[in-house]
C-alpha cells in the first residue's frame, strides 16, 4: 500500500464508516514534528458511558519499513478497533533517514509515556494499555515489550502495559542483506541488539501473536520462532495462523470493507477482551 493520493489505502480508507468514533486528530505527545497522534475515542464511551467508566487502549504501531508510514492512513485500524469499544491511539513516530536504530524506538516509548500519563482525560484506563502493531510496527511493539531498556528512559517498564500484539512482526530477521537495513540497523556487532528474539526472558506481558502463512515480505519463521523461545522461557504467548493471508493482509484484513469472515479481528479483539489486567495467565494452544 502507498500513500498516494489515489492510492488503494486511500480509497479503502475513503470506505470505513466513521459512525463508531470521534477523533482526536494531531495530538502532541513530544515537540518535533512526527511527534503527533491521533485517538478515535468508541462514540458508545462518549454517549452511554458514566464519565467514571474506563475502557481498554491499543497504541498501534503501523509499518513501512522502519522509513515510512503515515498515522491518517491508518483510519480502518482506528474504526475496527473502537467498534468494539476500545480507545484506540496511533502515533506518528520519526523514521530513517532521520532516525537510526537504536533512537529508532525513541518515539514509540515517549508515545507510551503520553498515554499511560494522558489517556484517563479519554475515559482510558491506564492499567489497561495494549502495545500493538504490523510489520515494523510490531517489532517496535513487542521490542518495548521484551527489552526495558527503551520503557525504562521515560520511567515504565513492559510489565505496565497489559499486552502486546504483533501481526507479522520481524522478530528474528538476519542476516540483513538490504544496504538500506543494514544502514538503519548498524554493523554486524550492532544488529543482534535489533531483534526482540534476543531479549526474551519469559517476563514479557500476554502477548498475541498473528501469521500469515503467505506473508513473502516477512517471514512466518519470526513469529514462530519468538513464539518458542518466549513459551521455552516460560512466558505468556498465544498464536493464531491464517493460512492464506499474506503480509498485507494481516492488517488490511482488520478494515471493514474486507473483514470477510472477520477472523482477524476477532482474534485480537478477543485477546483485549480476555486478557485480565495482572497475574492470570493465558492458555497457550
Amino acid at each position: 500500500m502507498t500513500t498516494a493520493a489515489c492510492s488503494p489505502i486511500k480509497i479503502l480508507n475513503a470506505l470505513v464508516p466513521e459512525s463508531a468514533y470521534k477523533l482526536e486528530s494531531t495530538v502532541a505527545y513530544g515537540k518535533l514534528a512526527r511527534q503527533k497522534l491521533d485517538i478515535y475515542l468508541p462514540k458508545n464511551t462518549l454517549e452511554n458511558s458514566a464519565p467514571s467508566a474506563k475502557r481498554k487502549v491499543v497504541i498501534f504501531f503501523y509499518g513501512g519499513s522502519w522509513d515510512s508510514g503515515a498515522r491518517a492512513d491508518y483510519k480502518f485500524v482506528g474504526e475496527a478497533l473502537a467498534s468494539h469499544g476500545f480507545i484506540v491511539v496511533i502515533p506518528d513516530y520519526r523514521v530513517y533517514p532521520d532516525v537510526l536504530f537504536p533512537e529508532l524506538m525513541a518515539d514509540p516509548a515517549i508515545a507510551a509515556r503520553w498515554v499511560k500519563d494522558n489517556i484517563q482525560l479519554y475515559q482510558g484506563d491506564t492499567n489497561q494499555v495494549f502495545l500493538a502493531g504490523h510489520s515494523a510496527g510490531a517489532h517496535l511493539a513487542v521490542m518495548l515489550a521484551v527489552n526495558p531498556e527503551y520503557l525504562a528512559k521515560q520511567s515504565l517498564k513492559p510489565t505496565d502495559f497489559a499486552g502486546v500484539i504483533g501481526l507479522a512482526g520481524p522478530y528474528d530477521f538476519l542476516p540483513l542483506k538490504s544496504e538500506r537495513l543494514k544502514t538503519i540497523f548498524g554493523s554486524d556487532a550492532e544488529q543482534p541488539k535489533s531483534q526482540p528474539i534476543n531479549f526474551v526472558d519469559g517476563k514479557n506481558p500476554p502477548m498475541l501473536l498473528a501469521v500469515g502463512k503467505k506473508d513473502n515480505t516477512v517471514w512466518p519463521r519470526n513469529t514462530y520462532n519468538l513464539a518458542r523461545k518466549i513459551k521455552k522461557n516460560n512466558g505468556q504467548v498465544q498464536v493464531i495462523t491464517f493460512e492464506n493471508y499474506g503480509h498485507i493482509d494481516m492488517v488490511a484484513k482488520l478494515a471493514k470493507p474486507l473483514r470477510g469472515d472477520g477472523e482477524l479481528l476477532k482474534g485480537v479483539v478477543d485477546f483485549i477482551q480476555n486478557t485480565p489486567e495482572k497475574g492470570v495467565k493465558l492458555s497457550r494452544p
